[in-house]
């Protein structure tokens, strides 16, 4: 892969780029051959970004999900690559989901006991972020199928967070300011 064809983190827009807390546009199906373009960078970056090798030498931040406004583009299109857990190798959740919508929430929180970062935001912002740990979503893929899936646990706030990104909404917004590491009862800590 070259790196021209990457992303790389000066591609990447920071906190403070109003892009960030814009309410994103809806894709139009089928997708321009600029949004397919898009689609394809921001799976790519995580790719590479998840590679202990190819991070290195592009210098790149290890990611697992990349939203459009992250790169300055305002539309409802991000990209997910939730690593294995299990031993055959497949992703827990891999796609680009396009016009995403959560349609059902479990009442349960959980929340990730190191926090939540993010790769338009430089600082370490400590707290936990509640999210939902059960949501159903539905979206379409690059290709405009339409799909719904049950995602819980970590996919889930990976998701919760990529769609923020699309409502204008940094996961800080999200922690108690006054007792950052008090999360709601019954929280289920993810490490």
């Amino acid at each position: 892969m070259e790196a021209e064809k990457v992303y790389l983190m000066k591609d990447i827009v920071r906190d403070g780029d109003p892009v960030l807390r814009k309410r994103a546009a809806k894709v139009e199906f089928p997708l321009s051959e600029e949004d397919q373009q898009l689609a394809k960078k921001m799976m790519e970056y995580l790719e590479v970004s998840q590679d202990p090798k190819l991070c290195e030498k592009y210098k790149l931040r290890a990611g697992v999900g990349l939203a459009a406004p992250q790169v300055g583009v305002s539309k409802q299109m991000a990209a997910v690559l939730v690593p294995p857990l299990k031993k055959d190798g497949q992703p827990e959740f891999k796609d680009v989901i396009i016009n995403p919508v959560i349609v059902s929430e479990s009442v349960q929180y959980g929340a990730l006991t190191e926090g939540e970062g993010c790769l338009s935001v430089d600082k370490d912002v400590p707290g936990y972020v509640p999210r939902h740990d059960r949501i159903t979503l539905r979206y379409q893929d690059t290709d405009g199928k339409k799909h719904q899936v049950r995602l819980k646990n970590y996919p889930a706030i990976v998701c919760q967070h990529e769609i923020d990104h699309l409502h204008g909404v940094l996961f800080y917004d999200h922690i108690n300011k006054q007792a950052p590491f008090e999360a709601p009862a019954d929280t289920v800590m993810i490490s």
